[in-house]
């Protein structure tokens, strides 16, 4: 009896000893949030007049870490590094309008929506784009690795079109590129179309995209379920709050969208 309960306690040792930490704890022990977001989705993420990094999902990152007791900093992504930051460690979250497909949540894991976009087109003043159907022919930039890219290039492909896409590494330069004339309509959301119609003269707001509306979620570790459950927990704190409603008018104005979906849970 002696040697099974010290052999017990040998493991309960090892094991203690060998446990690791989630991202919970790393991050309260840490001191520090390390938020990925995207700063060129105005108003949701863009630098302002003294280059520091403000908007929706820097606000959504500082009250985390405010729930946290700690620390926040903001890592600047590109839309294609929303998914291998937190894969490499480099982030504990993303905060960067990512939408929860289910091909994604193969790599990371998804909260509860916490912001809803639909797609949208802005364009040249001098395109000739006003509806859906004006887009055939057309010169079409979006940012790479975003949904709009994704699905812009299945109707271009219906459509044998492919040619006249151009993809680039972020919105700014999709926006610059039909502010310059090299693109006749840029693929965005609608939160970003007043911003940058009011930044550029040669661009208006174009039309709204067929596909369905774009839940987005908060991004975390896939396999961190006590790290994703907090998570949950921190977006329906921001709603029932009035925090979200709060900054959503803040930042992109008017009632801010239902998060729940029709027919599910939450």
């Amino acid at each position: 009896m002696l040697a099974a309960l010290s052999a017990a306690a040998f493991l309960t040792s090892v094991f203690g000893t060998v446990a690791v930490a989630d991202t919970l704890d790393d991050v309260v022990d840490r001191g520090t949030l390390r938020c990925g977001v995207v700063l060129d989705f105005p108003p949701i993420g863009y630098r302002d007049e003294n280059n520091e990094p403000a908007g929706f999902d820097v606000e959504y990152c500082a009250d985390l870490a405010a729930a946290l007791e700690v620390e926040y900093e903001i890592l600047p992504l590109t839309w294609s590094e929303r998914l291998p930051v937190i894969v490499t460690g480099r982030a504990d979250v993303v905060f960067g309008g990512t939408s929860d497909s289910l091909s994604r949540a193969k790599t990371v894991g998804f909260s509860i929506p916490y912001a809803i976009y639909y797609a949208q087109g802005v364009v040249g003043a001098d395109s000739g784009i006003s509806t859906f159907e004006d887009i055939r022919g057309k010169r079409v930039a979006a940012a790479i690795g975003t949904v709009p890219e994704q699905e812009w290039l299945k109707i271009a492909a219906e459509w044998g079109e492919e040619a006249n896409y151009q993809g680039y590494q972020s919105e700014n330069e999709v926006f610059l590129a039909v502010a310059q004339g090299k693109a006749d309509i840029g693929l965005t959301t609608n939160t970003a179309v007043l911003p940058i119609t009011k930044q550029y003269d040669t661009i208006i707001a174009g039309p709204r995209m067929p596909w369905t509306t774009d839940y987005t979620s908060v991004v975390g570790k896939r396999k961190d379920v006590t790290w994703l459950n907090y998570l949950n927990l921190f977006v329906t704190h921001q709603v029932r709050s009035g925090r979200y409603q709060e900054l959503w008018g803040k930042y992109v104005g008017g009632d801010a969208p239902e998060l729940r979906i029709p027919g599910v849970m939450y």
